[in-house]
């Protein structure tokens, strides 16, 4: 392998390529970084000065873009996954946070930020936490949100307490993190919560996924929703929000774009909501359902569940 960092770089590109890695020079410039031990940016200058690389880091790059062409998921590779504005620690064992989630965070964050506008806090849970994603996102971006997190595996728990300490820092915990089942979890929450949002585990049983970083490497119990439908999780995940928010809290939950006729079913089988919603990701795919608890809400702005502004259009036939 060359031993500076502009033909490193040029290499690793051209071998994660032929591997198929999706996006081979960003994936390279991020194993440069994290073999230099610097940011990205800085790997860039190293490569386009073509410096000389430092002892050991052109071992532990080669190293990185061969296990990364093996498709061993590259936040694995360096231990962090960015999330809006956070930098997650993640690892084997955890779902790893994908950038599509992000908008299902920021309708959290949206109703969270209302309801603080209206009364000067909100109480948000986010079932199935997995890394903490979704529960650190609105925390640290909604003063005044009280955010409240469970996760059932210890190996996700492990990582999401792990994020939480992180982002906490010194001070109090910015997230009440319980290991526990979404289900049953939270009783002493019981019709108080303005927000549940979720990404459970929702993939059918014989819908494999068809990236290898998801398929070999994302632990099977944060992707299969079990059921024939993939939704016996999302059901009970459901069920648990219908308990736990106020008359007009909000839902969302996450699924596959094939999924959401079948969410907003769901939702209306469980009874005590509105008529359900769907809301697209970024890329313009269905894959959020949205809906209000039944009943009057507090006092101020009450919302439609297909509000544009916050994400894309919503399908509700």
């Amino acid at each position: 392998m060359p031993r500076t960092a502009g033909a490193a770089l040029r290499w690793a590109t051209s071998r994660l390529g032929a591997a198929g890695v999706p996006s081979p020079r960003v994936d390279a410039e991020a194993l440069l970084a994290h073999a230099v031990g610097v940011d990205r940016p800085e790997a860039r200058r190293l490569a386009v000065l073509d410096r000389g690389l430092p002892d050991g880091a052109a071992d532990r790059f080669a190293a990185g873009v061969a296990r990364r062409a093996e498709r061993v998921p590259l936040q694995h590779l360096t231990g962090a996954a960015p999330f809006r504005h956070l930098e997650l620690a993640v690892g084997p064992g955890v779902f790893v946070p994908r950038p599509e989630t992000e908008q299902v965070a920021q309708v959290a964050i949206d109703e969270a930020a209302h309801a603080v506008a209206r009364g000067g806090s909100a109480v948000v849970v986010d079932l199935c936490t997995g890394s903490g994603a979704i529960a650190l996102a609105v925390a640290t971006e909604v003063p005044g949100a009280q955010v409240h997190a469970v996760e059932l595996d210890a190996a996700a728990h492990g990582w999401a307490a792990r994020n939480v300490a992180a982002t906490s820092g010194d001070g109090p915990a910015l997230v009440r993190l319980l290991r526990g089942d979404a289900r049953t979890a939270l009783r002493d929450l019981d019709g108080t919560v303005d927000v549940v949002v979720s990404n459970p585990p929702y993939v059918p049983p014989g819908a494999v996924p068809r990236d290898p970083e998801v398929a070999d490497h994302d632990p099977a119990v944060a992707l299969y929703g079990l059921g024939d439908d993939g939704l016996e999780v999302p059901r009970g995940v459901t069920a648990a929000a219908a308990r736990l928010l106020r008359p007009g809290g909000l839902y969302v939950m996450e699924h596959a774009e094939v999924q959401a006729a079948a969410a907003r079913a769901m939702v209306a089988e469980a009874g005590g909501f509105d008529p359900a919603g769907t809301r697209d990701d970024l890329t313009g795919r269905p894959r959020m359902v949205v809906a209000r608890r039944a009943g009057t809400a507090a006092a101020g702005r009450r919302e439609d569940t297909g509000d544009r502004r916050a994400a894309g259009r919503t399908v509700t036939d």
